[in-house]
């Protein structure tokens, strides 16, 4: 079970750095870009009935911040919840198959 964690939290954090290394002003396109990439991502994770609740909250951060101007912000929102999301999606994976490992036997 620890190795799970573990390759779960890696796969987060590889994530969560990919989407805050951006160099550039972000522009309401970038938004809008990152944003559906993060619902396309919850929406396969509900699909999966694996959502996390703050990736719900990321989304809604992002949107508040868009709706402010405040593109950078909303873009790094957005990247946030699309790893969250791919993170709840790589969990609800591998607990199909690794519940069997926990079973008493």
């Amino acid at each position: 079970m620890s190795a799970f964690r573990t390759s779960l939290l890696a796969l987060a954090s590889a994530l969560l750095i990919a989407g805050a290394t951006s160099a550039f002003a972000a522009t309401e396109a970038d938004y809008k870009a990152a944003l559906a990439a993060a619902e396309a991502a919850n929406k396969e994770a509900a699909g999966l009935r694996n959502q996390w609740t703050v990736t719900a909250a990321a989304i809604a951060a992002a949107k508040k911040a868009a709706e402010a101007g405040d593109f950078d912000k909303a873009v790094a929102s957005s990247n946030e919840a699309e790893a969250l999301a791919k993170a709840s999606i790589f969990q609800a994976t591998n607990e199909k198959t690794l519940w069997k490992d926990m079973e008493i036997r």
